[in-house]
């Protein structure tokens, strides 16, 4: 049906849902005649929105609420909300994202991924939020989400690519596995001496995406992440915008564990994706290690990191790990 600039009215009190395909998401309620309503609507909607028109008696006012869609999954434990925004009309703000990532009051979420239409030549953008609501360059377990995502609802194939703040990332899909092509690591330095209050601490840097501190420990078991992780991402050395921060503990020639406060969540997370390729490619250059690097998330997955060395040089970057979809739904905003 062709809903646009249909008419519809409705004596009061009514509750109306629309759920088409086609309907406009910026319905507009108009009053006329006292208790009659009139509705507009302009094919502008995407599928993901509902939109619900509650009417009220005696002032014959209407509360537009959008319903947003969305689809749940989660990356080595690292978990996500993904919306399909190719038509654009989404525009979130900090405290909606805030509340959509909060785990007791929202769906709950380390952070909100949107597929949107490109500017370049890649196959789709992304855009990622942190749960606090600020936008990052890049997330490599989104990332792969984001794939498997864009492949279910948007029909991608198997190899595609997609524009980020930190450039273009490829994806390639073999079954719930995502391999991604990162873009090459920058600013790396290497046994930095960060002041602490009773210490002075070496520590690695990388930005891999977004910037990494990486500090090998002898046991990330026995770590309180979040107390020491958020004294180093709030150091002045990485001010204003802060850093991520990795604690590794070497398990093999080419093998390590992870622990990963995450900016954003202000917290640690059972996997960060930029993390892990960080972590793995410092790794890599103390412990002089060639081939693949086999990292083990918090939350138990293993993923793997690819990589091209010369000298202290890296290119073809990889990181290969699950991308699982969870649960679909809609949620009031």
């Amino acid at each position: 049906m062709n809903w646009q600039c249909r008419r519809a009215y409705f004596d009061l009190p009514v509750r109306l849902f629309v759920i088409p395909s086609d309907v406009a998401c910026h319905a507009v309620a108009l009053c006329e005649g006292g208790t009659n309503l009139s509705l507009y609507f302009d094919n502008n909607i995407p599928q993901q929105r509902e939109t619900t028109v509650d009417m009220t008696t005696g002032t014959a006012a209407a509360k537009i609420t959008i319903m947003l869609r969305f689809t749940k999954m989660n990356g080595a434990g690292n978990d996500f909300i993904l919306i399909d925004n190719r038509a654009g009309d989404i525009r979130l703000d900090r405290s909606q994202i805030a509340r959509l990532c909060d785990r007791h009051r929202g769906i709950g979420a380390d952070g909100i991924v949107l597929l949107e239409k490109p500017s370049n030549r890649a196959d789709f953008r992304m855009r990622y939020f942190n749960a606090d609501g600020g936008e990052a360059e890049m997330c490599g377990n989104g990332a792969r989400c984001f794939a498997r995502f864009a492949n279910k609802i948007a029909g991608a194939q198997k190899k595609i690519s997609f524009e980020t703040p930190a450039g273009v990332i490829a994806a390639d899909l073999v079954n719930d596995l995502v391999t991604l092509k990162m873009t090459e690591p920058t600013d790396m330095r290497i046994n930095m001496k960060l002041p602490m209050a009773d210490e002075n601490k070496t520590v690695h840097f990388i930005n891999s995406g977004v910037p990494h501190v990486v500090i090998p420990v002898s046991r990330v078991d026995d770590l309180d992440v979040r107390r020491e992780g958020s004294a180093v991402r709030y150091h002045n050395m990485f001010s204003p915008n802060g850093a991520n921060v990795n604690f590794i503990e070497k398990r093999g020639p080419n093998k390590i564990a992870v622990r990963t406060y995450e900016r954003g969540v202000e917290d640690e997370t059972l996997a960060c994706g930029t993390g892990v390729v960080a972590s793995a490619l410092i790794f890599a250059i103390i412990e002089k290690a060639n081939g693949s690097i086999t990292v083990i998330a918090r939350g138990g997955d293993e993923l793997q990191v690819g990589f091209e060395k010369n000298d202290n040089q890296f290119c073809n970057v990889t990181l290969t790990g699950p991308a699982e979809f969870v649960f679909e739904g809609s949620i009031e905003i």
